[in-house]
């Protein structure tokens, strides 16, 4: 005589939640803050200009160029570019 048994086996996965994302900080551990206006804007990348040699900037200068050329495409066209964080497409 032979027996037949069938059974279901439901697998779950355990529901991992994302990481929440973290606060961007600069090197200080000070929370990271954008300009708030075109003047402070105009200021920052003044100091860029006049860091970039900086050790911090300069192996970055490539990827800062890269993003600083678009923002200014940006800039000129007159609206945000589409897509992902700036920070993904560096």
């Amino acid at each position: 005589m032979r027996e037949v048994v069938q059974r279901t086996v439901v697998l779950q996965e355990a529901a991992q939640a994302p990481p929440a994302p973290r606060p961007a900080q600069r090197l200080s551990g000070q929370p990271y803050t954008l300009p708030e206006d075109a003047v402070e804007w105009v200021e920052a990348l003044a100091a860029l200009r006049r860091d970039v040699a900086n050790s911090r900037i300069y192996p970055f200068r490539e990827q800062v160029a890269r993003a600083c050329e678009r923002a200014a495409l940006a800039l000129r066209a007159g609206a945000p570019e589409p897509g992902p964080p700036e920070w993904l497409r560096t």
